[in-house]
């Protein structure tokens, strides 16, 4: 099952300059020059989560997904998102015991969604 990585690469910070690459772009591009690892790598146009941005999805059929956010396109911010995905990739339900979390990636999470109900759930 893969885990995807996916970045808005439309996100604005405070203080954006217009006509300047957008920091979710400059995150993006960090995340993409790193090692992925197993991991999938993806950009899409805005994930409308503009008051938390830079924003990234790490989602897995048939496990938790989680929407994480308020990074500065940092190297540090890019690794975090990267080795956290990494743990949640190697983790059977998608959850990730806190004592794991990479320091970085701590106090950036919005949001936590099921899995999707398997077939014949309806």
């Amino acid at each position: 099952m893969t885990t995807w990585i996916t970045i808005c690469e439309t996100c604005k910070r405070e203080g954006w300059e217009a006509g300047a690459p957008t920091d979710g772009a400059r995150l993006a591009g960090l995340i993409e020059a790193l090692d992925p690892g197993p991991l999938k790598l993806r950009r899409h146009s805005c994930l409308m989560g503009c008051t938390h941005g830079c924003n990234v999805t790490v989602q897995a059929a048939g496990k938790l997904c989680y929407t994480i956010g308020r990074f500065e396109p940092t190297q540090e911010a890019a690794e975090a998102i990267r080795d956290w995905a990494l743990l949640h990739a190697a983790s059977e339900t998608g959850q990730v015991p806190y004592r794991q979390w990479p320091e970085a990636i701590k106090g950036h999470f919005v949001t936590r969604h099921p899995p999707l109900p398997g077939p014949g759930a309806e």
